[in-house]
């Protein structure tokens, strides 16, 4: 039963997003909203993947995973377990804020799960970069100090990015994406 799937795509308004998205792929981006992300594929609450073609055309990911998961993902993913994986695109035309996932110890520990990312750049203007990592010798005093002076910037590498760039960010690293990146996560 099952085939290749197509999923609508679900678009996320964000201040940082703008319409790239609408250019790059043909997204229908609603007028004056800056969308940040095109959920591709996603088992989230609230935000279910749903396909739009073939017989089973209008089911969600959910549904499959519910009924299905045995014929999507092997014998490796538990019954009724979600779908291990969430894929985004990404239009940052302003810059996103600094962030991190926690490690799967402390992740557990606060309720929630692990989060590896890899950023694949498909678009990017020539002033484009993203953060990834604290530079060695960056103590939490020597964090905290930039963070009251309001100057966090030499506290990360800096990268330059290029369409055709990749990034593995495991859970755990700092990381933030530049204005100017349209990015797959």
């Amino acid at each position: 039963m099952l085939y290749p799937f197509q999923f609508q795509p679900i678009l996320k308004e964000r201040v940082w997003g703008g319409r790239s998205l609408e250019r790059l792929y043909g997204k229908p981006i609603p007028p004056g909203r800056p969308i940040g992300e095109s959920w591709e594929i996603s088992d989230r609450p609230g935000d279910q993947s749903v396909i739009v073609n073939g017989p089973l055309a209008g089911r969600d990911l959910r549904w499959l995973m519910e009924n299905h998961s045995m014929e999507l993902l092997g014998r490796a993913m538990p019954p009724q377990a979600r779908f291990p994986l969430l894929v985004k695109i990404l239009d940052a035309t302003d810059r996103l804020s600094l962030q991190v996932h926690p490690p799967a110890s402390a992740a557990a520990q606060l309720g929630g799960e692990p989060k590896s990312e890899i950023w694949y750049v498909v678009d990017a203007s020539p002033d484009a970069s993203l953060y990834a990592g604290l530079k060695r010798g960056v103590t939490r005093e020597k964090f905290e100090e930039a963070l009251r002076s309001g100057d966090v910037d030499g506290c990360f590498h800096k990268l330059q990015t290029k369409t055709g760039d990749a990034l593995f960010l495991p859970s755990g690293r700092v990381h933030g994406i530049g204005a100017g990146n349209v990015i797959f996560e």
